[in-house]
């Protein structure tokens, strides 16, 4: 199944969550990291992503990544 195939399946609602590392979003782009926060390269965080595969944000844990699609009425699930 391509990225088109599976954004048609619910886009736009559907989005996805899935683990990355925080040197993987370092890479991707600038990040400005507020000055009290510290975030180890290693460190796990949980991106969303549209159906297209498109990353429309990152957050530190699962529960917000989550909320924070449901709190744009967006339908999240799980990728392993």
């Amino acid at each position: 199944m391509n990225n088109k195939d599976f954004a048609g399946l619910g886009a736009p609602d559907l989005v996805y969550v899935r683990a990355i590392r925080a040197s993987d979003v370092m890479e991707d782009a600038h990040v400005e990291v507020a000055p009290d926060l510290s975030i180890d390269p290693d460190q796990i965080l949980y991106a969303v992503h549209g159906a297209d595969g498109e990353r429309l944000a990152v957050m530190l844990d699962r529960e917000t990544a989550f909320a924070a699609a449901a709190a744009h009425e967006l339908e999240p699930v799980s990728v392993h």
